[in-house]
C-alpha cells in the first residue's frame, strides 16, 4: 500500500540496492536518505506482509528487523504505527497515515499546545498555587472518615460499605499564616479522594501527573496492611512527597501499637522523623478532630518547601477528576485547573470532546465565574461525558473546538483498528544519575517467603551496568492494579507460581504491559539475566580480512576508477568494508562498489590471486596504494 500519488508500490523500489536483504542486528538501525518517490501509506489493518509488498521487499527480509528491534511477529500479523516506521527508515522509505475522511486537518494532542490562531494569548504572571494532595491507603483506614472530618462534612454515612464510589476534589481554606500579612490571603489545600490507587495510577497512565503530595493512611490498630503496601507503591511510582497519617489514635489499642506502626513504617523506608528519618508522620483521630490541624500544617509546610508555582492568567489547562451524565444538565466534569484562569464562557477541548463551558460550580456546588490554579470546579456543557484524566485546554472558539472534538474521534477510531502497541524491552528502560540503564519489575508471588526470596535473588544480580529496581512485591495473583502500576512505571511484570486475573490480563493487552510468568526461582534470574544483556549496546571490534596491493588503476566507461590488485595475504570480501592507505596514512573508508575476476563478479578473492576492486565515493587511485579489508563484529557486553 503506497501512497498514489506519487508512485505505486512495486515502482518504489527500483533503486534499492540488491544488498538491502542483509540487515544487521541493530537495535536502532540508522534511517536511510528518504526519496521523494519512497512514501507508504498506513492503513490499518498492516501486516508484515502488506509492508513487504509496499516495499517490494521479501516478508522474512521485515520479520528479520523487527526480530533485531526485539519485536516476534508473523507474516500476518499487524503492526502498529511506530514499529513500521522503524523499518522504513531503515530502507529509505517516510511512513505516513492515511488522512482520515472524518478529520482532513492534522490535530494535536490534548497535552501539545494549539497553533497561535487558536490558541488564546499565554499568560505571563507566575504565582504560588494551593498544594494538591492525594489521600491513599488502605480500604476502612479512615480515608473518608479523615477528608470528612477536615472538610466538617458528614458524606462517610451516604458511601456504600464505607468504600468511596467517586474521586471527588475539595478545596479546604485555613486561616493565613499568624507570621504573614494582616491582609494575607487564606492558605488552601486541595484534596483528591480516590476510590484506590488504582485511580490514582490510571489516571498517571494518561499522562496525568496532578498530585503534589500523597498522605497516606495507616491505621494505627492495624498498621501496615497488603493494600496499604500497594498503596505506598503506587505513591512512590508518581515519584511524590509522603507523608503518612497514623488515624485511629482515638482507640487505647492504636496508642499501644504507635511505636509498633512505626517501626513497620521504618522497615519500608519511612523513618519517621521523630525517630531520625525524614518521613513526617502525624498521629490523627477523625472521630475526636485531634491531630487535624497538625496533618493540615505539616502539608502546607512540605508544599512551602516545594515552591510551587502555576501561570495564573491566560487560557487554562487542567484535568478531568471525574465525569458523569447527569439529569438535566447532560454530560459534567469536575476538573483541576494547572494552569490558567477557566472561565463561564470559555470553549474547551476536553479529552476527545469539546465544551462551551455554560456554568462553573465549586465543589460545594455553588456557582463561581472562574476557577484558578489547583482549584477544582465542576464544568457544565460538555458534548460528551469525557475519561478520567483527560486533558483540558481552552482555545479560541467553539469551531476549533469542534474541530478538535472530531479529529480526536477519528484518530480514535484509527487507533481502535491499529490495536494497542506492544512495549519492547527498550521502551521499558530509563537511566539513572550514573547513567546506568534502570529496569523496573513489578514482582507477584503465591506467599511472601517467595517474594522475599526472589527480591534478595534481583539485589544480588550484577548491576553495574544495569541496574534491576524493584518497584513493587507482593503476594497474589497479577491483579488489574498492578498492570496500571507497570504502565505508568513502564515495567515489566514477573509472576511466580500465580495466575493473571482476567481484568488484569485484558489490561495488560490494551496497554501492552509485558508479563512473564514462571513455576522456578532460578528461571526468574536467568531470565532478567538475559533481559538485561540483552539491553547492553554492543560492543564493535574490527576485524582484519585481508590486504590488496594496487598495481594499475583502469578508468570505466560508467565513469569511476577500478584499482587492478593482487591480494597480498587473507582474502578480500564484496561485503568487506575497506581503507585505501598510502605511506601508512589512511586516505579514505568505504565500502565495496564491486568486485572482479577478470569479467566475473565475484564475492571473494583469496591471497594471490589478482582482481579489479572498485570502492564507492573513491576514484583517487595511485599504484602502490594498500586496500586493507576488514568487517565489524558486534560482541555482546557481559554484565
Amino acid at each position: 500500500m503506497v501512497a498514489p500519488p506519487p508512485v505505486s508500490a512495486p515502482a518504489a523500489t527500483t533503486d534499492v540496492p540488491a544488498r538491502a536483504a542483509a540487515i544487521p542486528s541493530e537495535p536502532a538501525p540508522k534511517a536511510a536518505k528518504v526519496a521523494e518517490n519512497r512514501i507508504v501509506t498506513f492503513k490499518t489493518p498492516f501486516t508484515v506482509r502488506d509492508l513487504a509488498a509496499a516495499m517490494n521487499l521479501r516478508p522474512f527480509v521485515l520479520i528479520s528487523d523487527l526480530m533485531a528491534l526485539k519485536i516476534l511477529v508473523t507474516i500476518n500479523q499487524p503492526l502498529d504505527f511506530e514499529m513500521t516506521r522503524k523499518v522504513c527508515e531503515k530502507h529509505g522509505f517516510r511512513l505516513e497515515r492515511e488522512r482520515a475522511p472524518e478529520a482532513p486537518k492534522p490535530v494535536p494532542s490534548a497535552k501539545t499546545a494549539a497553533k497561535p490562531s487558536e490558541q488564546k494569548a499565554e499568560g505571563k504572571t507566575l504565582g504560588g498555587r494551593p498544594p494538591v494532595v492525594t489521600i491513599m491507603g488502605h480500604v476502612d483506614h479512615g480515608k473518608t472518615s479523615l477528608i470528612d472530618a477536615i472538610r466538617k462534612a458528614n458524606v462517610v454515612a451516604d458511601e456504600h460499605g464505607g468504600i468511596t464510589q467517586h474521586i471527588g476534589a475539595y478545596t479546604v481554606s485555613l486561616p493565613p499564616d499568624p507570621k504573614a500579612d494582616k491582609n494575607a490571603p487564606p492558605r488552601r489545600i486541595t484534596f483528591i479522594d480516590t476510590p484506590g490507587h488504582e485511580a490514582f495510577t490510571a489516571m498517571r497512565v494518561r499522562g496525568a501527573n496532578i498530585t503534589d503530595i500523597v498522605v497516606l493512611v495507616v491505621a494505627g490498630n492495624e498498621g501496615l496492611m497488603p493494600q496499604t503496601l500497594e498503596a505506598l507503591s503506587h505513591a512512590r511510582a508518581a515519584n511524590v512527597p509522603i507523608i503518612v497519617a497514623i488515624t485511629k489514635m482515638d482507640l487505647e489499642v492504636a496508642q499501644r501499637m504507635l511505636d509498633r506502626v512505626k517501626k513497620q513504617l521504618q522497615e519500608k523506608d519511612l523513618t519517621p522523623e521523630d525517630w531520625g528519618g525524614k518521613t513526617i508522620t502525624v498521629p490523627v483521630s477523625a472521630t475526636k478532630k485531634t491531630g487535624l490541624n497538625d496533618l493540615l500544617e505539616m502539608i502546607l509546610l512540605q508544599a512551602e518547601m516545594m515552591e510551587l508555582k502555576a501561570v495564573q492568567d491566560g487560557p487554562a489547562e487542567g484535568t478531568v477528576i471525574e465525569a458523569q451524565m447527569e439529569p438535566g444538565r447532560g454530560a459534567t466534569a469536575t476538573v483541576l485547573v494547572r494552569r490558567g484562569a477557566l472561565r463561564t464562557g470559555d470553549a474547551l477541548i476536553v479529552g476527545a470532546h469539546w465544551a462551551r463551558v455554560k456554568a462553573l460550580l465549586d465543589d460545594h456546588g455553588k456557582p463561581i465565574k472562574r476557577a484558578e490554579p489547583s482549584q477544582p470546579a465542576k464544568i457544565i456543557g460538555l458534548s460528551g461525558v469525557p475519561e478520567a484524566g483527560a486533558l483540558f485546554r481552552v482555545v479560541a472558539s467553539d469551531t476549533v473546538a469542534r474541530e478538535h472534538s472530531e479529529a480526536q474521534h477519528a484518530q480514535l477510531r484509527a487507533a481502535k483498528l491499529e490495536g494497542p502497541k506492544r512495549l519492547t524491552l527498550e521502551d521499558l528502560l530509563t537511566n539513572t544519575a550514573d547513567n546506568r540503564k534502570l529496569l523496573k519489575v513489578i514482582l507477584k508471588a503465591d506467599v511472601q517467603g517467595s517474594a522475599e526470596a526472589i527480591s534478595q535473588s534481583v539485589v544480588k544480580l550484577p548491576q553495574a551496568k544495569v541496574k534491576v529496581d524493584v518497584i513493587h512485591a507482593a503476594v497474589g495473583p497479577v491483579s488489574e492494579s498492578d498492570v496500571l502500576l507497570a504502565s505508568a512505571s513502564k515495567a515489566l511484570i514477573i509472576g511466580f507460581q500465580v495466575k493473571v486475573d482476567p481484568s488484569a490480563a485484558e489490561a495488560a493487552k490494551r496497554e501492552g504491559v509485558p508479563i512473564q510468568l514462571f513455576r522456578i526461582i532460578y528461571e526468574i534470574t536467568d531470565k532478567l539475566q538475559e533481559i538485561m544483556a540483552g539491553l547492553l549496546d554492543p560492543e564493535t571490534k574490527l576485524v582484519s580480512l585481508g590486504q590488496a596491493e594496487v598495481k594499475q588503476v583502469f578508468e570505466v566507461s560508467k565513469g569511476g576508477v577500478v584499482a587492478g590488485c593482487i591480494v597480498s595475504h587473507g582474502r578480500i570480501e564484496r561485503r568487506a568494508r575497506v581503507r585505501v592507505v598510502r605511506r601508512r596514512n589512511v586516505l579514505f573508508e568505504g565500502g565495496i562498489g564491486s568486485l572482479r575476476r577478470f569479467q566475473d563478479d565475484v564475492n571473494e578473492v583469496r591471497t594471490g590471486l589478482e582482481c579489479g576492486i572498485r570502492v564507492e565515493n573513491f576514484n583517487d587511485f595511485e599504484p602502490g596504494d594498500t586496500i586493507e579489508a576488514f568487517q565489524i563484529e558486534k560482541i555482546a557486553q557481559k554484565l
